[in-house]
């Protein structure tokens, strides 16, 4: 059995079915693990969330934002935008039944000696809180406060955690840090600065980094896979981190790693 961990699909269906074909994955007896954002930008949504769907104990994800997106449109609490592409998905007879597996899926998933998120975990959270904290969001999305839920989900504050954030605010501030972070202080102050995102480089003057460049985080010593940062190229991984989105949606590379032997194997655009 071989464990397959890929990056940001966002409805690229094609892709996604030729480079499991390049490894010869057998769902018989192989796994894929995907870091969030399964759907969205790229043409076929649908497909991919039926074809994750339909692969049963064989798939595992952790949310993303455009998972989240996408359940925050079904819910009636956002418009879809201009640079959506959900409308078949959304129009689909089978919708209810794959928003409501997709929504039930978490936030962290641990495989192994491996810790999977979309986005990353702040350098001042220790893998168990963090783990408690992705639950506490989980618990909420399978609850009749889902809807409460969704209508404060978007936001840029709270820009730091604190233990005596409580309900929308506590519940967006987490969601923030594991499905849209990308650079943070090293006291964890998020920074959504778009140009800044650009690089993972520590700012002097702001203290602001890629989350995984602090040296003191708590989780350095755990192998941390994750995807949502395109702007990396799959660059500056490192020993206990491992970018996975390379902007396939944007024209870029689709990432796959087999999670044995920690080879990439890449797919690029036609």
């Amino acid at each position: 059995m071989t464990d397959y961990a890929i990056g940001d699909i966002q409805g690229c269906y094609r892709g996604l079915r030729e480079i499991l074909d390049a490894v010869d994955f057998d769902p018989a007896v192989d796994r894929l693990i995907a870091t969030g954002d399964l759907v969205n930008r790229g043409p076929d949504s649908l497909d991919t969330l039926r074809f994750c769907r339909d692969l049963g104990p064989r798939f595992k994800t952790v949310l993303g934002n455009h998972d989240l997106h996408l359940l925050a449109i079904a819910h009636g609490v956002r418009k879809p935008t201009r640079y959506d592409t959900l409308d078949a998905l959304l129009a689909a007879p089978d919708r209810e039944l794959l928003l409501d597996w997709l929504q039930r899926q978490p936030l962290l998933l641990d495989i192994g000696d491996y810790t999977l998120v979309h986005a990353g975990i702040p350098p001042q959270w220790s893998l168990s809180q963090a783990h408690a904290l992705a639950a506490e969001v989980s618990e909420v999305l399978c609850s009749a406060r889902a809807g409460e839920y969704f209508e404060g989900m978007y936001g840029n504050q709270p820009e730091r955690w604190s233990e005596s954030l409580r309900g929308v605010e506590r519940w967006r501030c987490i969601t923030n840090y594991l499905t849209r972070m990308r650079r943070c202080s090293s006291a964890g102050r998020l920074e959504f600065d778009e140009a800044a995102a650009q690089s993972h480089v520590l700012d002097p003057a702001t203290d602001c980094a890629g989350w995984f460049v602090h040296p003191a985080r708590k989780t350095r010593h755990r192998a941390i896979v994750f995807g949502h940062w395109a702007a990396l190229e799959g660059e500056h991984g490192g020993e206990y981190h491992f970018p996975l989105d390379t902007g396939y949606v944007w024209g870029g590379r689709l990432r796959l790693m087999n999670l044995t032997d920690r080879s990439y194997v890449h797919l690029a655009q036609d």
